[in-house]
């Protein structure tokens, strides 16, 4: 017979019948009884617990007792035992012994290392539970004694569960969302979901965590955090949560050949700065220069530039590699161009930059790399070209065909893939390879063909395609002309609907997923593995793409045809269906879900807007820009589709009809380019007219993000009050994000007239509502503001508090520069008080500004070192300190404004610490002309909460 305490108590035979038990007494009574199997309850303590009023006499007593024994029968019996009664049941019979043995048992695995079997046992003992512990009895010191072991040890096997499945790579993150809410007082879930959000790279989101359950410690019990959690807290503050740079591409065969090679330009680029791999298409220049970058010990980018159309974007492809943003949130960069953050981002990291098939732009790439080298000095670049880039310092490294031996090798490889169990002679195996001139693509084209074709019947074709003779020394154009009658050989192999997909699948910049290649290619998926089995596609991460050289071959076999404008036509609108589908879902929670799918399509994406604006296909090109603009936004790269809406601007002149809100986010996307402020000055007026009629009707504009995006831009360069006026004007629409935003903005209002009050409960609203939604983006930014006005008010928990939130939220949505930019915060609302901590997060958004290249936050940073070596009596330090950040602030940027304001007051200081007062005098009235500038109705209190002295705070109130 089987019992069950955990829960309502309940009996059940060996066959799974249910033992009827009575009523409640009875089950109270089994229930003392089957805490302690065989153990001895006292008759008094059984009394007393059924019944707390006394009523149980000892008579109703032994009569419940043989009520219960004529129940169970003689499968359980109930003994009597001196002053008391006990239960002959096996302990393991009862499932709150059992789940006390598996829980010990899972632990002890747990410690010894095997999370597999520590999973399996603690979720088996979890199962025994369907209920609150001894659920039929409620008072009484036995039981409330033992329901309240038993909860505890089912709540400690729960955290034993998870921390097992977190060892084995599973997320847990809700459950312990969850377990945290229901225990906040409890550290150990706090702890396994801090790692398990630094597990997913949320180090900023874990330390909200800790923030959170050391305020609750204290609060509620006076206590500070344990030593185990203050551990872990300082282990993330110390992790580096910057993104990984792109790795090279992972290799779907094996390696054949070349090994020499690999050790011998390994060993170059240990002297060399700049490394080129030159030689025809098809040669194994890629390959090569992956075995390479995977020999090598240092940090590593590759950056694929076959699907670059020309050398303008080549400096937004080196960000994209290196994980990082063109701009921040806030929007804007600080004047910097993409190339000033690469320099930022690359002056003192040693790296590996890969540099793939350059030829196409190989002046771009030549200007580039020498930039980058000169500026960079531990910077090194590898690059592969059928040129050489011609800058000075470069070596040329040949990669020449196999020799004879691995030529052989890679076509038996290959050969035995698609063929088991294949055998060739020497000579027929020699012959084809000599007859590829010993190319290694043209090797793997030919082998793929054996799934089809006899070795023999393989050599006679290829010798009657390519005139095979007696060739002796071939130079590159042979070469070229080689490899290109091999792949139209294979070309002409290939059924019509397979050819017809594969001249279609050309239009893919970067890849296509299954059901995007079905759908752009009027095909089907058994064409598709078709075209792998041939070598002419390739399938990896989820994706299907097509080597370079074959690409090229296929666009022209596609331009050939009638249909190519269709194709890419039907391209542009899977790319824009793809966008329009995604935009709501970027202001909900589901964005993280989504920009990793847009992200992938981003080549595409670039691709399909060149095309529509190279054709004069405007109203496609307009879509395309202004559904993606969300998307580019956040990602922080508005600023590589700049100079196609530029040239779109300069075809279409004003807002076309029916389009002008497409034409406002056009116009906001050729202002976000380096050269963007000529196009921003010439369209603003008219963008401005266009956004008013498309949100000041009753229905609203179909792109909310616009109104940010407007705010923000006009904000720094324009009409400031009209876009204000535009966007708060807008809290009454039903669109719950659109209501958030015009709250966010419309706090500006009360915050520029000093009513700090008011501007904080319109942001909080703003809070509310961004975070209703799931939307970290929006949430970020109001909350920025609202931590700024609890440390204008002296507030700094709350300050803190409120800024480790939005640093976790900007850190999951991968904005280094803004993640930085709060840093620099948390560490102004620390630095009065803990100089040390404030040190501390200065030195980290250092480093993030650098690894994100923006110059602007690693001026803030900067500053605050500076006010740092001040406070501690070192002038000479914070002098350094505060002339590197002043080199590197844009006066021109509102963003640098405030940090601007507080440099130069620095400097006075250093001054006066000097004894230099007029110098001091000099410094603080330029701090006083540039807060004037940008905060002429700034509050007093305001300008002392940024640290600025009285000198500064009264010259700008006399203003």
């Amino acid at each position: 017979m089987r019992f069950g305490i955990l829960g309502e108590t309940r009996a059940w035979r060996d066959d799974g019948a249910e033992v009827p038990l009575g009523g409640p007494a009875r089950r109270a009574l089994l229930t003392l009884l089957l805490v302690r199997p065989g153990e001895v309850v006292s008759a008094d303590r059984l009394g007393d617990e059924i019944d707390p009023d006394g009523a149980l006499s000892a008579h109703a007593l032994q009569s419940q007792v043989s009520r219960l024994r004529t129940a169970l029968g003689s499968e359980a019996a109930i003994e009597r035992a001196g002053a008391g009664y006990r239960i002959a049941v096996p302990p393991d019979d009862v499932d709150a012994c059992r789940f006390e043995r598996l829980a010990q048992d899972g632990r002890a695995a747990l410690r010894d290392g095997d999370a597999e079997r520590a999973v399996t046992l603690l979720r088996d003992a979890l199962e025994l539970w369907r209920g609150p512990a001894l659920a039929d009895i409620a008072e009484g010191e036995t039981a409330q004694a033992a329901a309240v072991r038993l909860e505890e040890q089912r709540l400690g096997a729960l955290e034993d569960r998870i921390e097992a499945e977190l060892r084995l790579g599973e997320n847990r993150v809700p459950e312990l969302r969850e377990l945290v809410g229901r225990h906040p007082l409890r550290e150990r879930p706090a702890a396994l979901l801090m790692r398990a959000l630094a597990a997913e790279g949320g180090q900023a989101e874990a330390l909200v965590v800790f923030e959170a359950t050391r305020r609750r410690l204290a609060d509620e019990l006076g206590a500070d955090p344990s030593a185990e959690l203050t551990a872990l807290h300082r282990e993330l503050l110390s992790a580096d949560p910057s993104p990984s740079p792109a790795a090279p591409p992972v290799p779907l065969t094996a390696f054949v050949g070349r090994d020499d090679e690999v050790a011998e330009i390994a060993d170059l680029l240990r002297v060399a700065r700049l490394v080129t791999l030159i030689g025809p298409g098809g040669v194994g220049k890629t390959r090569l220069s992956v075995e390479v970058a995977g020999d090598v010990a240092d940090e590593v980018c590759f950056v694929e530039l076959a699907s670059l159309r020309d050398g303008a974007g080549l400096p937004q492809a080196l960000l994209g590699a290196l994980g990082l943003r063109e701009n921040g949130l806030h929007l804007g960069s600080g004047g910097q161009t993409p190339l000033d953050r690469l320099i930022t981002a690359l002056s003192d990291r040693v790296l590996l930059l890969v540099l793939d098939n350059c030829e196409h732009v190989v002046d771009a790439a030549a200007a580039l790399a020498a930039r980058l080298l000169a500026t960079c000095p531990r910077l090194r670049v590898l690059a592969t070209s059928r040129e050489p880039l011609g800058v000075i310092g470069e070596h040329l490294v040949q990669v020449r065909p196999l020799d004879a031996q691995a030529a052989a090798r890679l076509f038996t490889d290959r050969a035995q893939a698609v063929q088991r169990g294949f055998t060739a002679g020497p000579e027929v195996v020699r012959r084809i390879c000599a007859a590829l001139d010993d190319l290694p693509l043209a090797i793997e084209l030919a082998a793929a063909r054996l799934r089809t074709l006899h070795i023999d019947d393989l050599a006679a074709r290829l010798d009657d395609r390519l005139g095979v003779a007696a060739r002796g020394s071939r130079g590159v154009d042979d070469r070229h002309r080689t490899l290109r009658a091999v792949v139209a050989w294979s070309w002409d192999l290939l059924s019509e609907p397979e050819q017809r997909a594969a001249r279609r699948f050309a239009v893919f910049a970067g890849g296509a997923t299954a059901e995007s290649a079905v759908r752009v290619c009027d095909t089907d998926l058994d064409t598709l593995e078709s075209l792998l089995d041939k070598s002419l596609l390739e399938f990896a991460g989820g994706r299907y793409r097509m080597l370079e050289t074959i690409r090229a071959y296929a666009a022209e076999r596609l331009d050939a045809t009638r249909d190519g404008e269709s194709v890419r036509r039907a391209h542009a609108r899977h790319l824009l269906d793809l966008v329009r589908t995604a935009d709501p879902h970027l202001r909900r929670a589901e964005q993280l879900e989504w920009l990793p799918v847009l992200a992938a399509e981003h080549g595409d994406l670039l691709a399909a807007v060149r095309w529509a604006v190279e054709t004069g296909d405007g109203e496609t090109a307009l879509d395309l820009i202004a559904a993606a603009s969300h998307y580019l936004w956040i990602r922080g790269a508005s600023a590589s589709i700049a100079s196609q809406a530029t040239a779109l601007l300069d075809a279409i002149g004003d807002a076309p009809a029916g389009r002008g809100e497409e034409y406002v986010m056009c116009v906001l996307s050729a202002a976000s380019g380096a050269t963007g402020r000529p196009v921003w000055q010439r369209h603003r007026a008219p963008a401005a007219k266009a956004l008013t009629a498309a949100w000041s009707g009753a229905e609203p504009g179909r792109y909310p993000v616009v109104l940010l995006m407007w705010m923000m831009r006009n904000a720094g360069d324009g009409d400031a009050h009209g876009a204000f006026a535009l966007v708060a004007s807008q809290g009454e629409r039903s669109d719950p994000w659109v209501r958030a935003a015009a709250r966010y903005v419309s706090g500006f209002g009360p915050l520029g007239a000093g009513d700090t009050t008011s501007a904080e409960r319109v942001f909080a609203s703003a809070v509310e509502g961004f975070r209703s939604l799931g939307d970290r983006w929006g949430t970020a930014l109001a909350l920025d503001s609202l931590a700024g006005l609890a440390g204008t008010r002296g507030d700094r928990a709350t300050a803190l508090a409120l800024t480790d939130e939005a640093l976790a939220l900007t850190e999951r949505l991968g904005a280094l520069e803004d993640s930085a930019d709060l840093l620099v915060n948390r560490g102004d609302h620390l630095l009065a008080h803990d100089p040390a901590a404030a040190r501390a997060d200065y030195e980290k958004a250092a480093g993030l500004a650098r690894r994100a290249g923006s110059a602007t936050c690693l001026a803030a940073a900067l500053r605050g070192l500076g006010d740092i070596a001040l406070s501690t009596g070192d002038p000479a330090e914070a002098g350094r300190r505060y002339d590197e950040a002043l080199d590197r602030l844009d006066p021109h940027w509102i963003k640098s404004a405030g940090n601007r304001v507080r440099t130069l007051a620095g400097l006075g200081r250093v001054a006066e610490a000097r004894g230099d007062h007029t110098a001091a005098r000099a410094r603080y009235r330029e701090a006083a002309e540039s807060a004037a500038a940008v905060m002429g109705t700034a509050t007093p209190e305001s300008l002392r909460a940024m640290g600025l002295p009285e000198t500064v705070v009264e010259a700008v109130s006399a203003r």
